[in-house]
C-alpha cells in the first residue's frame, strides 16, 4: 500500500475509533498521528514529541502519551517492549512479517523477514486459540557492540 494510502486509511480508522469511543476529533491528535507515519522506523514517545514539536506543533508530553495509547488502542501504532528500553511503537499499516533483533548494549533494533520462521510460525496449530499475529524479538550484540567488546576484552587482559 502506497504512504498516501497508508496514512488515508488510518485517519479513516482513527475518526471512525475516535467517533465510536466518544472522544473528540482535534487538530493535535491528526497532527501526532501524521507525525507518527512520518516515521520510518520504531520510535519512541520522546523521538515522537520532538518530531512534532521540530515541525513547528507545540504539544505537551501527555498529549503525545495520551494519543498515542489511543492510536494504540485503534490499532494504528504497535507497542514494543523491549527488554530494559523505553516503549518502542512502529505503525501497523504497511507492516509486513518481519521479527526484530535487538542488542542488548545499545538498544539497537533491527527487522529482519525470515521467510522459513513466518512459514513454521503459520504451520503451528494451537488446539481452539486463533492467533492474530506473533512477534519474535531475539537479543544479542550488533556488529558494532562486539567489536567494542572485543576491544574492551583486549583492554582487559593486557
Amino acid at each position: 500500500m502506497s504512504d498516501d494510502r497508508q496514512i488515508n486509511a488510518a485517519v479513516a480508522t482513527f475518526s471512525r475509533f475516535l467517533e465510536e469511543n466518544g472522544l473528540r476529533k482535534t487538530p493535535e491528535r491528526f497532527a501526532i498521528l501524521d507525525k507518527a507515519f512520518s516515521l520510518n522506523s520504531h520510535f519512541s514517545i520522546d523521538a515522537l514529541y520532538h518530531a512534532v514539536v521540530d515541525s513547528g506543533y507545540h504539544v505537551s508530553r501527555t498529549t503525545i502519551y495520551n494519543t498515542v495509547e489511543v492510536l494504540v488502542n485503534a490499532g494504528i501504532l504497535l507497542r514494543h517492549n523491549f527488554a530494559n528500553q523505553p516503549a518502542q511503537y512502529e505503525r501497523i499499516s504497511g507492516v509486513t512479517g518481519h521479527h526484530h533483533l535487538i542488542c542488548n548494549r545499545c538498544g539497537k533494533i533491527r527487522e529482519i523477514r525470515d521467510p522459513e520462521i513466518d512459514a513454521l510460525l503459520s504451520s503451528r496449530h494451537f488446539g481452539t486459540f486463533s492467533p492474530l499475529r506473533s512477534e519474535l524479538n531475539i537479543y544479542g550484540l550488533c556488529s558494532h557492540c562486539q567489536k567494542l567488546a572485543k576491544k574492551d576484552l583486549t583492554k582487559v587482559t593486557k
